[in-house]
């Protein structure tokens, strides 16, 4: 899995990646947008995360079509007239209704791309001598680092039930959101196991 980010991350630079769906996370009236482009006063601005590399977005919508926690569209063929993506943001750029509904977000869109992140678990390798991109995940430590590659060397996890069961791990998607959140809020974290730049 991490040498599938790093090669997307690789790729990524030789062209653009782009989300095909995404989840709203906060809707706001259109005069409350100090962006560029403008966004027309029969629009109101959406935030939105998206669903495969978790990017931060502005988008503007006509008003009353979208709803909080809804999952839309956003890729080429999108309809420019119901909904146009604005630019990319960053954590800090989020509403508070927007960050207070990230963790939630995540966790579904984790849930529902649960063989990428149980991939992750059976595929993830060191990133130095000393540090496994395991342990970047928190609370995961030496011992129960030993602990997933011995029981991956058995056998590959066949989901989070299974990690939960033979690693030891009390709840994995909740690791791994910590871990999204992480990335998302922090633009100078050294190594990211998720998220693309």
């Amino acid at each position: 899995m991490v040498f599938l980010m790093r090669r997307l991350e690789q790729d990524s630079k030789q062209r653009k990646l782009y989300e095909e769906y995404a989840y709203i996370l906060d809707i706001y009236p259109s005069d409350a947008y100090r962006g560029t482009p403008p966004v027309a006063k029969n629009e109101e601005v959406l935030q939105l995360i998206g669903e495969d590399f978790f990017t931060l977005l502005e988008a503007a919508a006509w008003k009353g079509k979208f709803s909080t926690g809804m999952r839309v569209y956003v890729g080429r063929n999108i309809s420019k007239q119901v909904l146009r993506i604005l630019r990319r943001i960053s954590y800090n750029e989020l509403t508070l209704n927007a960050k207070s509904e990230l963790e939630q977000t995540i966790q579904k869109i984790v849930i529902s791309k649960e063989n990428k992140f149980v991939e992750f678990f059976n595929k993830a390798n060191p990133l130095t001598p000393r540090l496994h991109s395991l342990e970047l995940l928190p609370t995961i430590g030496k011992k129960s680092l030993r602990k997933i590659l011995d029981e991956r060397e058995k056998e590959e996890f066949k989901s989070f039930e299974d990690i939960k069961k033979r690693a030891d791990i009390s709840d994995p998607i909740k690791l791994i959101t910590k871990r999204i959140i992480e990335e998302l809020s922090n633009p100078t974290e050294k190594y990211r196991i998720f998220l693309i730049s």
